[in-house]
């Protein structure tokens, strides 16, 4: 696994609880309100060219239909840690075996606007790993290249008017797949912790 990726990560035994990089932008929105915590796995597969594993949210759901995400969710009162959460949402979304996911190390805590309080954890997955979408919640698993958000041209930055605020956001467009909000952001947090962005 890539040594720039390593080191820009969190360690395993120290993850972090403080608010969200972005708590201030937040704030503005959401207030000082508590965050209901949650947790996403940053999955790479194992090869040469590392691959980040990606869903796309079935148009049904309540919240973020039809959105493009990592695996994960609201932390269960029976989770843990953000890990167990992470693995867990993992197994239940794509059928990932808990067994072939190495953890390696955290990212900053993100807030959401639909007031989550997101600890990403990235993980190693092995290269014969099987997944498939859960129909109830997903309606497609796919892997982009870490190597394609490495490159600074696809960095996308606009800003959004969101509720009378003007919000400075990223994406990342790969193929088909429009990866924006909360999912962009994280990468983003990954990139800058890396000196990428």
């Amino acid at each position: 696994m890539n040594d720039e990726l390593l080191q820009a990560l969190r360690p395993l035994s120290a993850p972090t609880t403080a608010p969200g990089w972005n708590h201030a932008d937040i704030s503005t929105l959401l207030g000082n309100a508590q965050r209901r915590p949650a947790a996403v796995l940053l999955g790479l597969r194992d090869s040469v060219d590392p691959r980040l594993v990606f869903t796309v949210r079935t148009d049904h759901l309540q919240s973020h239909a039809g959105q493009v995400a990592f695996p994960g969710g609201g932390m269960d009162p029976g989770d843990a840690s953000a890990l167990a959460t992470a693995l867990r949402e993992s197994e239940e979304e794509i059928g990932l075996d808990r067994a072939l996911v190495t953890p390696l190390g955290y990212l900053d805590n993100f807030e959401t606007i639909s007031g989550y309080r997101i600890t990403p954890v990235v993980a190693r997955i092995a290269a014969h790993a099987q997944l498939h979408a859960a129909p109830a919640e997903v309606a497609e698993v796919f892997e982009v290249p870490l190597a394609f958000f490495l490159e600074p041209a696809n960095l996308r930055r606009y800003v959004m008017d969101y509720r009378g605020h003007r919000r400075e956001m990223v994406e990342f467009v790969h193929g088909r797949h429009r990866i924006w909000g909360a999912t962009a952001a994280i990468l983003q947090n990954l990139l800058t912790r890396m000196g990428r962005a």
